[in-house]
């Protein structure tokens, strides 16, 4: 089921990014795997996915030891708590949820000389959330200059989980609000847009993704045990 999932992720991504004139395969599929298992993840990989997100250090450090003869990028996408900067400096490839000056410096500071500069992205908190992580719109013209001037880490882009939508347009909006946001700082090397979830997967390529993170159409609906 998951390689056949994969196969029909990768045709709905190219063909939205037909309909939308994105260029082609400039869309990243990246793999939401927390909660999953790394069998799971093994099917995926074989499948042909390489990129796999996580949100929970411990659980993603035993997958990537259970893992470690395969080739994948592991990305972070959950909540940065302090205490755990260094796994994640140490052991991801990119992070996508930094959320102030201060998690940026410790990735920086903790990030090993020997590995290449961890990409981060910066999570904004476009719907205003209470319950979501992430900056405001206002906050991010300084923070992406304060962060860009650090060593060891690379400023990518931008990351949102805007608050769920039915209606394409209102999905859309978030994205398009925040896409424009990024264009105003004119910094050719903020070109990487987090965007968009199995929900809102058109959506998000419509209005700028080049990262989309997907966990159920991939992997099937969640298990709760």
């Amino acid at each position: 089921m998951i390689h056949s999932r994969f196969k029909h992720l990768l045709v709905q991504i190219r063909q939205a990014e037909i309909a939308y004139n994105r260029k082609p395969e400039s869309v990243l599929l990246l793999a939401v795997s927390k909660t999953k298992s790394a069998k799971d993840i093994a099917a995926a990989y074989q499948a042909g996915q390489r990129h796999f997100g996580e949100s929970y250090c411990q659980e993603a450090l035993k997958k990537q030891q259970e893992l470690g003869a395969f080739d994948i990028t592991w990305h972070f996408i959950g909540p940065v708590q302090s205490n755990k900067t260094k796994v994640l400096a140490t052991h991801f490839a990119w992070v996508h949820s930094v959320d102030s000056l201060k998690i940026a410096k410790r990735l920086s500071e903790q990030r090993p000389s020997a590995l290449p500069p961890l990409n981060i992205c910066l999570q904004v908190n476009i719907s205003g959330e209470q319950s979501k992580s992430g900056i405001t719109l206002n906050e991010l013209p300084q923070l992406c200059e304060l962060v860009s001037e650090l060593p060891n880490i690379k400023l990518r882009g931008v990351m949102a989980i805007p608050m769920p939508e039915e209606d394409f347009e209102l999905q859309r909006q978030p994205y398009k609000t925040l896409y424009q946001a990024v264009a105003k700082l004119n910094n050719p090397e903020l070109n990487t847009y987090s965007f968009g979830m199995s929900g809102d997967l058109n959506a998000a390529i419509a209005e700028g993704a080049t990262i989309v993170r997907i966990g159920t159409a991939l992997f099937g609906a969640r298990e709760y045990k």
